[in-house]
């Protein structure tokens, strides 16, 4: 029997009927709640507000502070399987749920995905391409980091931040001085890497280490934060096989469980690493109307042992279009949601959060299009006539 035969032998199937539980009650939470329950599971939430986006459509939910220990038995006592919807949960909650249920990812996955120092090593000593990086902790190890990788660089707190924070560009050694170097006692540098375009794969795996990527999707910022994402990518098919191959590695190499997103720089055939999370990714929200899979049933499916669903395209391409809470600036009640409608190809997803700040994910839109191209100039219309 060789290896593959016995973890397929200790793999346990979550069928439904069963409940999953999820540790997080945010938007993610919320659309795996909706695909787990149209499966037939029942989903509870461990989250710390009892009117979180996730905790208004799951069966039920245990309130508390993610380290109270109490609130984890409750929560954790209830359910077949566990898994989470962000990676900044404390390890020792996942470790103690892991007394109660398998619980994926798991606590070891998490103590390297928290610490981009570590997760970065980890990546790189398995031979993937990150980008390059070193470790800095004031202005004097940045000066050391700025000789060996050159200015400008990207300087981030090893732990926490997201979304771009916690991190700031810095152009030569001046800036390092302008830094609060106080504010986090582990800092990592990385080279400001030049780029085509920025792309991201999501694969899934099971516990027998069974995977399966997603098309490649391309991405556009905003402020750090991710504004537009289409399918298919704008990159060659031999980039795209090498994109799902790295991804697909890298989530062996972490022994995930559940979902990876790993996200890429491209630079005409060459892919570099530039961050993963193990949990559903903002850029596959398109997969709910795009693929015949969506990632959050692929989620539920892999937690809980089932048979992968495709990941094919249902329509020619793709697009999706983040929705901050810039939109409902000026907006005299809430935005015109009939106006982006009017193209009856978009679809709106409203994560039921109760206020809108500058840039607070609130929602997206997404729309199916002839090609690439045309989903995207369709689906940043469509949001343009919200203002």
């Amino acid at each position: 029997m060789n290896n593959r035969d016995e973890k397929k032998m200790k793999m346990k199937t979550i069928l439904p009927g069963s409940t999953i539980g999820m540790v997080g009650g945010g938007q993610l939470g919320r659309m795996f709640a909706i695909a787990a329950s149209s499966m037939g599971y029942d989903v509870v939430v461990f989250c710390e507000g009892v009117d979180t986006p996730a905790a208004q459509v799951a069966s039920g939910s245990v309130v508390g502070k993610l380290d109270d220990k109490d609130a984890m038995d409750a929560f954790a006592s209830q359910c077949n399987v566990i898994t989470l919807e962000f990676e900044n949960i404390p390890a020792a909650t996942i470790a103690r749920c892991e007394q109660f249920a398998s619980t994926y990812p798991s606590a070891s996955v998490l103590a390297t995905a928290q610490d981009r120092l570590i997760e970065k090593n980890t990546l790189q000593d398995s031979g993937l391409p990150v980008t390059p990086f070193a470790k800095v902790n004031d202005a004097e190890s940045l000066n050391a980091a700025g000789k060996t990788l050159g200015w400008p660089m990207v300087v981030k707190t090893a732990r926490s931040g997201y979304d771009g924070k916690g991190q700031s560009k810095v152009e030569s050694a001046a800036d390092a001085e302008q830094i609060d170097w106080t504010a986090c006692d582990a800092w990592i540098a990385e080279k400001w890497v030049p780029f085509d375009c920025e792309v991201s794969v999501v694969v899934a795996r099971r516990a027998d280490g069974v995977s399966k990527c997603f098309p490649v999707f391309e991405n556009a910022h905003a402020n750090h934060i991710l504004d537009v994402s289409v399918v298919p990518a704008s990159v060659s098919p031999a980039v795209s096989e090498e994109a799902k191959r790295i991804a697909t590695s890298a989530a062996e190499t972490l022994n995930v469980v559940g979902l990876l997103c790993v996200e890429f720089f491209v630079d005409g055939e060459n892919l570099m690493i530039n961050e993963v999370a193990p949990r559903p990714h903002n850029s596959a929200h398109l997969t709910i109307e795009a693929c015949v899979t969506s990632q959050f049933e692929q989620h539920v499916r892999a937690v809980c042992g089932l048979p992968l669903g495709s990941t094919e395209l249902k329509c020619p391409a793709a697009a999706m279009a983040n929705l901050l809470g810039d939109v409902w600036t000026g907006a005299a009640s809430s935005p015109a949601w009939d106006r982006a409608l009017d193209d009856a190809d978009v679809s709106l997803h409203l994560y039921g959060k109760r206020e809108a700040k500058p840039g607070r994910k609130m929602g997206h839109l997404t729309i199916t299009g002839r090609d690439a191209t045309d989903a995207r100039q369709r689906v940043v219309a469509a949001r343009d006539r919200l203002k």
